[in-house]
């Protein structure tokens, strides 16, 4: 059986940066989880002691805290900086932008429309930067109208699927009188969403290596899953089932934003036992 490897996949800019800075200040603590791996968050928390807080008032005064990538809430950060912590920002670059850009836009009168997941961290983040009525969507059907009566503005969980979000922005154009569009789904993403597409094409069996809790992981899976339906999700080599391999050419492999590539080759050496 051939392998194949997707031709981008695995660790974004914006976790790469993350890992560095984790790794840059040992004995740290990260305001929930820094990555959505939970191999790569033990692997942090066993080499530098890196541990993850999920309540920000349990932070204590004078610690080292890192903002994992996907950003937290305003009002959380304002409490952090009161508690005189030194705080090391590796929320990804593309993951801010939509914050300032909700903040400017609910500034000049806009409300604002999100394409995402509202119980994601990401969003969470994104949506504390609004001061006017917003919506949290996941597509066009859901969208209250009156909160796109008047100017609308539009961003995008930067993991999601391009299309949809296209979708959405035709749809505000056609209901509201003023609609403001920004594109903050990251070039990683869509990269990667591509590259799957493909791959999946060629093959009869594609492994999504990745995070159950992952956003941009489940995007990839159903991306393959259109093209090639025995396509699975593992988030590491023990997940895999060798009757999956029976009578296949061709496996494609792809991984998630915060799949490190030290997963993806155990997955890949397990394939190639069976």
């Amino acid at each position: 059986m051939q392998i194949k490897r997707a031709d981008k996949y695995g660790f974004c800019f914006g976790v790469k940066r993350a890992i560095k800075l984790a790794e840059q200040n040992r004995n740290a603590i990260t305001i929930g989880p820094l990555i959505h791996n939970q191999k790569e968050i033990d692997r942090l928390k066993i080499k530098f002691n890196i541990n993850v807080e999920t309540d920000i008032n349990n932070i204590g005064e004078c610690s080292n805290v890192i903002i994992r990538t996907h950003g937290i809430q305003k009002n959380d950060l304002e409490k952090l900086k009161q508690t005189n912590s030194n705080i090391i920002d590796a929320t990804c670059p593309f993951v801010t932008k939509p914050q300032k850009i909700c903040e400017q836009m609910s500034n000049e009168g806009y409300n604002i429309i999100i394409f995402g997941d509202k119980d994601h961290p990401e969003v969470k983040g994104v949506a504390s930067y609004c001061s006017r009525p917003y919506q949290v969507v996941l597509d066009k059907e859901s969208i209250d109208r009156s909160i796109a009566k008047n100017k609308v503005a539009l961003v995008s969980q930067t993991t999601k699927n391009l299309s949809k979000f296209l979708e959405i922005a035709n749809y505000l154009i056609e209901i509201s009188p003023e609609v403001r569009v920004f594109n903050t789904i990251c070039n990683a993403t869509f990269e990667n969403q591509e590259a799957v597409k493909e791959l999946a094409k060629e093959c009869d069996i594609v492994i999504v290596v990745g995070g159950k809790q992952s956003s941009n992981t489940k995007q990839l899976l159903n991306i393959s899953l259109d093209c090639c339906k025995d396509s699975y999700c593992v988030e590491d080599e023990n997940e895999l089932q060798k009757e999956w391999f029976l009578n296949k050419k061709i496996c494609g492999i792809t991984a998630g934003a915060s799949t490190p590539d030290w997963i993806i080759d155990k997955v890949e050496n397990k394939i190639k036992e069976f």
